[in-house]
């Protein structure tokens, strides 16, 4: 049986601009019913709950999961959320030609630098926390691809 949200969105919850868009889609998500918000950096966060997308994953840019199993990522999951909060005229503007592209590489611009935007540390470091908290003595590295 299908689930009964229309998009569930996967969102890094120690991301502070992230967690501000996130609590207005809440709020307005009282009167819908219709997303369900799962947290990566929540400790209980489970890749295969979410089509298997790991948490390394879900950090590089913000994606969605619809209720038959499609991933989706990058600028459209903003437009399913609007949609699904009753907003979807928000995101009309992507109608217009040339635009969509333009906005996904504003949006993986952001997605690529939120970290020092918002004052956090590189992403190999959150990986390497991370791993130590879940008792993972290993760490491999996103930058240089090695693996201790």
């Amino acid at each position: 049986s299908l689930p009964k949200w229309d998009v569930r969105v996967l969102f890094d919850g120690d991301c502070p601009l992230c967690v501000k868009e996130i609590d207005f889609l809440k709020a307005r998500n009282e009167i819908y019913k219709s997303v369900d918000f799962v947290d990566i950096s929540a400790e209980d966060y489970i890749p295969e709950d979410n089509q298997g997308i790991d948490f390394e994953t879900a950090m590089g840019t913000i994606h969605a999961i619809l209720p038959d199993g499609t991933v989706v990522t990058g600028i459209p999951v903003f437009q399913k959320l609007y949609e699904a909060v009753g907003l979807g005229w928000v995101y009309s503007f992507l109608k217009i030609p040339g635009i969509p592209a333009l906005a996904n590489r504003v949006y993986d611009f952001w997605a690529y630098y939120r970290l020092p935007i918002t004052g956090r540390p590189s992403l190999a470091v959150v990986l390497e926390a991370r791993r130590q908290k879940k008792g993972d003595a290993s760490y491999c590295s996103t930058e240089t691809g090695s693996c201790d």
